[in-house]
């Protein structure tokens, strides 16, 4: 085995490599060193045992290259990092009261993780701000530019026209069409194809330059994130998926993907880059950058700031950090966490990027109350959102292996742009398709008044040719129900074709290479189904408001349904059948628009879709993602209902080889690095001797390999033929035999052990809880096996008659 010393080469890595996931899932039959120079940290048990060389305890303590940190694509041990932090609270606390500037010290330690909050939230606030100005502009750009400055969007081109009217305020002279512009015409056949070609080139454009930004710096950029988060935040380790180039190329192409017109949306990326954002301000305070638990703490409040950015919902965001992806949240995380969307809240509204002065994305302000009658609609839309989320996942999941398993996945920039070829040509003719997903969500959202002219607003005035008039009253609560006008059914079947078009191209679309959120398409499925039950629902009271369902409560000129909250409900609904999010998305919608009074039919339409859902299927999208890619995710939600033992799981197995164990004074270099070169284990266990088999404690593959060189290169003596010892006194050396090489200071002396009869569902139990890594198996004190979190996921898939082998990390 080569030994090249770490004391005298530094390793090249960094926490921004770049790691082809995919490739990186053909070759994990074994675990290859990895060594971060950002996360290197001295790692010593001193508290646990002592060290009987001198120079090697000595090394210890300033720090050996990489000691205590991790590989990639491998779970971090949570009870050596929380011990980690304990020790070095004890030490902060000891020496605090021997001198001022040390007490000064621990000050500034406890206010650092205020200080990283508050810099997260103005970092993202920042960068969040700048996304949708961006995407904004070049949404429009699409279908014009501003002759007073091409930077103008179409909206602040015409604030300053003094040629604009209410009912036309998108129409003034310095706005121009790319038909005006090219062909001098604003209207007819030629200005229809030109208008048509600009938009699909626009598209073709940006979402080609998104998929080569990401493919050629960044492959970690693509997608939501939000599964990735997820496992990241459980203990897993991806290299390089919350670095610095990552957060550079998801910003600049979450910005063109949006603006490409694909069924994509900005919240879920957002997610990831307020991680990047918490991973490399991280670096700056070195508590957290040495130790990956309290690094965990820092992402979840991260990940509660990007819902904040996304939405405006800061109360929002940190339940949705709680109830969706943080796996270990105590209660001071909470703390910051709430502390650290106000930051990026502040920021954003600070910013003013809708130019609103509002922070909701989708403010409504509807003017009639709902009834107790109207909740059997609400379910309706309930049971459609459960539906559609369990639809879409089974299909989006379906294409997904599809891509994976097929030569689709080997052509990902010929996909995205075929995708974005369909989806612009497909979109233009129709209105609702051809607008912004947000903007369409807005339209639908909003509550008719005199002065709209839209045409989901097209409604016959009562009055009209002498018909109705009588039923006609405006009332201060605002306009009463009306007949549909040809205007609202021509926007009826327009939408039908929209509903259609987004259910078919969303599947398609999430999971492609280029940055692309859930949230917004959903939400857009949703919104188009409640609409058009709301206008439904509309017409039938107007023309039937002496049915019994009616009487009583919706009188003749009254204002009794109005078909945007059924179009907020139904956003609601879908995005919770889809994503299984319960209070943090009620919290989420009210805070999106504003409506607070309408919490319990938010409720209602929330909790009967994820009833519905989990009928057909208990995994969010999220959920199945991370299933897809094979991460070893313990889901806290899922019950292990089992009855099987620890010694049906734990290796080895009856016909497998036997444990490879390290014994704590038999061994020398030369054995122990022929173990090392001929397994792919993470650790091995140590025991007293091979004969009693009597566990001592139990040594990470990578302290063991990075101490065995580092004392070739800088301790005098160490060959092949020493002595490994795990013991705690050195015993004398041997006259002419070469020195003893001491080890125990990187062996955990308190492994957790389980005996070999304890339930599974204990089992798991303890690992969710904990965070382990592995747990040893034991009989009467003599080891019999190990259990990993591996061996556990694959148990589970057995169970669940699932293939085993879709688990492809440790």
């Amino acid at each position: 085995m080569e030994n090249g010393g770490f004391c005298k080469q530094a390793s090249n890595s960094s926490d921004d490599e770049l790691v082809d996931l995919t490739s990186a899932e053909q070759d994990l039959a074994e675990d290859v060193p990895y060594l971060d120079q950002d996360h290197t940290a001295g790692y010593s048990n001193g508290s646990r045992g002592q060290v009987g060389s001198v120079d090697l305890l000595d090394l210890l303590d300033e720090g050996v290259p990489g000691l205590g940190t991790y590989e990639d694509f491998n779970t971090i041990d949570w009870v050596r990092e929380k011990s980690k932090d304990r020790d070095r609270h004890r030490e902060i606390n000891r020496k605090k009261k021997q001198s001022d500037l040390a007490l000064l010290l621990s000050l500034i330690d406890a206010f650092s993780g205020w200080l990283l909050m508050l810099l997260i939230g103005l970092l993202s606030g920042a960068l969040a701000g700048g996304i949708d100005i961006a995407a904004h502009w070049l949404t429009d750009l699409k279908e014009g530019v501003c002759l007073n400055g091409f930077w103008f969007t179409h909206e602040h081109c015409c604030w300053n026209s003094n040629e604009t009217t209410f009912q036309e305020r998108h129409k003034c002279p310095q706005w121009k069409s790319w038909a005006e512009l090219m062909v001098g015409v604003p209207e007819g056949a030629s200005a229809y194809v030109v208008n048509y070609l600009m938009y699909v080139s626009w598209a073709l454009i940006f979402s080609y330059l998104a998929v080569i930004l990401v493919r050629a710096f960044a492959p970690y950029a693509c997608g939501s994130g939000i599964p990735e988060i997820k496992t990241i935040l459980s203990g897993f380790i991806i290299r390089g998926y919350l670095g610095k180039w990552t957060l550079v190329i998801k910003t600049i192409t979450l910005v063109l993907a949006v603006s490409s017109g694909l069924s994509l949306g900005k919240e879920g990326p957002l997610v990831h880059v307020a991680c990047c954002c918490g991973n490399i301000l991280c670096h700056l305070f070195e508590k957290y950058r040495k130790n990956e638990a309290k690094r965990r703490e820092v992402l979840s409040a991260a990940s509660a700031v990007g819902v904040s950015v996304a939405f405006g919902a800061p109360i929002g965001g940190v339940l949705f950090s709680l109830e969706e992806v943080s796996y270990y949240f105590p209660l001071k995380t909470l703390w910051r966490s709430f502390f650290a969307a106000l930051v990026a809240a502040f920021t954003l509204r600070s910013i003013n990027p809708f130019g609103n002065s509002r922070l909701v994305l989708f403010y409504v302000e509807f003017h009639t109350q709902w009834h107790f009658l109207e909740l059997f609609p609400f379910v309706l839309l309930g049971i459609f959102g459960g539906l559609w989320g369990a639809l879409f996942i089974r299909a989006n999941i379906a294409w997904c292996r599809r891509r994976k398993t097929t030569r689709l996945g080997h052509y990902p920039v010929l996909e995205v742009v075929v995708v974005a070829l369909a989806t612009a040509v497909l979109a233009f003719p129709n209105e609702y398709t051809r607008m912004s997903s947000s903007e369409l969500i807005s339209e639908l959202f909003n509550d008719c008044s005199l002065m709209d002219s839209s045409k989901l607003c097209d409604y016959i005035s009562p009055g009209k040719g002498g018909e109705r008039a009588a039923n006609f009253s405006e009332t201060t609560n605002g306009l009463a129900d009306r007949a549909a006008g040809p205007g609202v059914y021509t926007a009826l079947w327009q939408l039908v074709l929209a509903l259609v078009f987004k259910m078919f191209i969303t599947v398609v679309t999430f999971g492609m290479k280029v940055p692309s959120g859930l949230f917004i398409p959903s939400m857009a499925v949703g919104a188009i189904a409640g609409r058009l039950l709301g206008i439904g629902m509309e017409q039938l009271a107007y023309y039937h408001h002496e049915w019994s369902m009616f009487k009583g409560w919706c009188s003749p000129g009254a204002k009794c349904i109005t078909p945007g909250l059924y179009a907020m409900l139904g956003a609601a609904a879908c995005l919770g059948g889809v994503t299984r999010m319960t209070v943090s998305l009620v919290v989420i919608m009210f805070e999106l628009t504003g409506g607070l009074e309408y919490i319990v039919p938010l409720m209602a339409a929330t909790m009967t879709s994820k009833w519905v859902a989990d009928a057909l299927g208990r995994e969010g999208i999220y959920e199945a993602h991370i299933r897809l890619n094979g991460y070893p995710f313990l889901e806290p939600k899922e019950e292990f209902e089992q009855k099987t033992l620890a010694m049906d799981v734990m290796r080895p197995r009856r016909n497998d080889p036997p444990l490879s164990v390290l014994t704590q004074d038999g061994m020398t270099v030369e054995e122990v690095e022929g173990m090392i070169s001929e397994t792919s284990y993470s650790g091995f266990p140590v025991v007293v001797s091979h004969q009693s088999q009597r566990l001592v404690g139990f040594v990470l593959r990578r302290d063991l390999v990075i101490s065995i060189d580092n004392a070739r290169c800088c301790q005098d003596g160490i060959v092949g033929a020493s002595r490994v010892l795990f013991t705690e006194h050195t015993p004398s050396q041997h006259q002419g035999g070469p020195p003893p090489l001491n080890l125990r200071a990187i062996l955990d002396l308190s492994p957790l052990a389980i005996t070999d009869h304890t339930p599974m569902e204990i089992t798991v139990d303890i690992f969710r809880k904990l965070g382990l890594r592995q747990c040893l198996v034991t009989q009467n004190g003599r080891l019999l096996g190990i259990i990993t979190k591996k061996d556990i996921l694959k148990h589970m898939a057995q169970m669940a008659n699932r293939d085993p082998d879709s688990i492809l990390f440790n």
